[in-house]
């Protein structure tokens, strides 16, 4: 009779929750093997590392499945054409901060702090489910300022590009702020303060500050 193998000595869901707050926490290259081990459980082989997850960059893409179905869900509302645009895009920004400073994992956006990683191609591949999240993000900023200059909340000469750009660059900025552990209330006061942006550029349909 074929002998079976040692049963693992650890959760693979939690273990998968452990290793992603280290990336999250280190980014990929700078968390390593040993850092994973000792978070999955103590004593883990490397043999039994590999055996469970393969390599360190298949883990971390399970990690990032995991986080963009999980806490990257803040901003999914940037797409629910249910909500008007302006409503949409601050739900999506207060939400975020929100996450970003909660308690119970590390501070930040684990999609937005994985831009400050070392751009070589290698690391792209390796980081390339939270680039396509960061541009879907990006898309559906855009498309939030597309759809109130279509429905006449916007005026016609607005630079929907700039602005886009303009709310993107400051949702990706939370993350830093988050880190550095500037408080909620803070960023709270911020989002408002950049919405009143929009404001300046409305025709005052549907402008009321949710």
């Amino acid at each position: 009779m074929a002998r079976m193998g040692r049963p693992r000595t650890f959760d693979r869901d939690n273990a998968i929750d452990q290793a992603m707050h280290l990336f999250w926490e280190h980014g990929y290259e700078s968390t390593s093997l040993a850092q994973l081990k000792a978070a999955i459980g103590p004593g883990i082989s490397a043999p039994s590392f590999y055996a469970a997850f393969g390599s360190k960059e298949a883990l971390f893409q399970e990690c990032a499945q995991r986080y963009l179905a999980t806490y990257a869900q803040v901003t999914e509302c940037l797409w629910n054409l249910d909500l008007p645009p302006r409503q949409a895009l601050e739900q999506a920004l207060r939400q975020s901060a929100r996450m970003q400073c909660e308690d119970g994992h590390p501070k930040g956006c684990m999609v937005g702090l994985a831009v400050m990683s070392a751009p070589s191609a290698e690391l792209a591949q390796v980081t390339a489910p939270l680039n396509c999240s960061r541009a879907r993000t990006r898309a559906g900023i855009a498309g939030c300022v597309s759809r109130a200059l279509e429905t006449g909340e916007l005026h016609q000469d607005v630079d929907v590009q700039g602005l886009s750009v303009m709310f993107d660059s400051f949702l990706v900025g939370l993350s830093t702020l988050a880190r550095d552990n500037i408080g909620i209330e803070a960023m709270e006061r911020a989002i408002t303060q950049v919405m009143r942006l929009w404001d300046l550029s409305t025709t005052g349909v549907q402008s009321t500050a949710s």
